[in-house]
């Protein structure tokens, strides 16, 4: 397995260059973390495609305003959509619906679909399990909203990056377990951090230098974590969660250059075995954060066209036979 060429490039300019928001983030403070993250955001962001954007704000259970973004595709502001709810990654301490909003339009114009991303609030500010509350709630203010809004929540998913995807993972258990919540027809989690409890081989293997780096990760925990042994709790660490069963199909992607690749391979592996539907893709060449890399690499493109492939099937499904034979009787 080789790293992408055009990666590699990247990796060797980040090394180059390790001044100003170029620092390793676990080595700044969390606020000149978020700055040098939002920094870098903008200078890796790419033409994304146009679509129509309304922002809005849901409430929390301790009477807090939170701001969400609804993307549309063009043309479509009165039509029924299906739903990606999209929470984004950066370690529960860094990220932001603009750091994440190309992400986001590439999904809804691509798929097409209805996006509607969370903000959540971050640590140490906001320490675990606020995030896993915030996003909960979310999705209570959207099951009132939805036909006001014209939003299908019979056609639903989960998604999300890093951190994101370990949300939205919460999310889909939950799901599972709530016999009147809100039903998800996929996760889309990518790279998703699934067990915070200990260190996996490829985190030790690929620990440094291809862009997130182990002592990152163990500066976002220990930020997000009250105790360490919140790091055990299952929303924390969804791969320790006790009872899978019943979970919503996951379409899983991963980096093969990511410290992260073990645990997704074993939340996928879990899912599996307690009978969801799983597909787990290893993009081989790709580190950590690729979604926001279509400037870095052009393999990114296929990424994204692959992606909306697994929300078109998942958010449009097509009437099987027997039942296409039961209409036509």
């Amino acid at each position: 397995m080789s790293l992408n060429p055009e990666i590699a490039a990247f990796l060797d300019l980040v090394e180059a260059n390790q001044t100003g928001d170029s620092i390793a983030l676990h080595r700044q403070t969390p606020e000149q973390a978020r700055q040098a993250f939002e920094q870098s955001s903008a200078r890796m962001r790419w033409q994304a495609p146009e679509v129509d954007c309304l922002d809005l704000n849901y409430p929390t259970r301790d009477g807090s305003s939170l701001p969400m973004r609804l993307y549309r595709p063009l043309g479509e502001s009165q039509e029924t959509l299906p739903v990606l709810v999209f929470l984004h990654g950066g370690g529960f301490v860094v990220g932001s619906l603009d750091s994440h909003d190309g992400v986001c339009r590439e999904f809804c114009a691509r798929t097409p679909c209805a996006v509607l991303a969370v903000e959540y609030r971050r640590a140490p500010e906001y320490k675990f399990p606020t995030a896993v509350d915030d996003a909960a709630d979310a999705l209570h203010w959207l099951a009132v909203n939805a036909e006001e809004l014209a939003l299908d929540t019979d056609r639903l998913a989960y998604g999300g990056d890093s951190v994101g995807a370990t949300l939205a993972t919460v999310l889909a258990i939950e799901a599972a377990a709530d016999p009147s919540g809100l039903k998800p027809c996929l996760q889309l989690l990518c790279y998703p951090v699934t067990d915070a409890s200990r260190r996996s081989e490829s985190m030790e293997l690929l620990s440094e230098g291809y862009l997130l780096e182990s002592a990152t990760l163990e500066w976002f925990y220990d930020h997000y974590a009250r105790t360490p042994e919140d790091r055990d709790d299952w929303r924390f660490s969804p791969l320790l969660a006790p009872d899978l069963q019943g979970v919503a199909p996951a379409f899983i992607a991963l980096a093969g250059f990511d410290p992260l690749i073990d645990e997704g391979r074993a939340y996928a592996q879990r899912l599996a075995a307690q009978g969801s539907v799983v597909e787990c893709r290893e993009y081989r060449g790709l580190v950590h954060d690729f979604l926001r890399m279509p400037m870095v690499t052009a393999e990114v493109e296929a990424v994204y066209r692959e992606l909306a492939e697994v929300l078109q099937r998942a958010l449009y499904p097509q009437p099987s036979a027997a039942a296409t034979d039961r209409v036509r009787d």
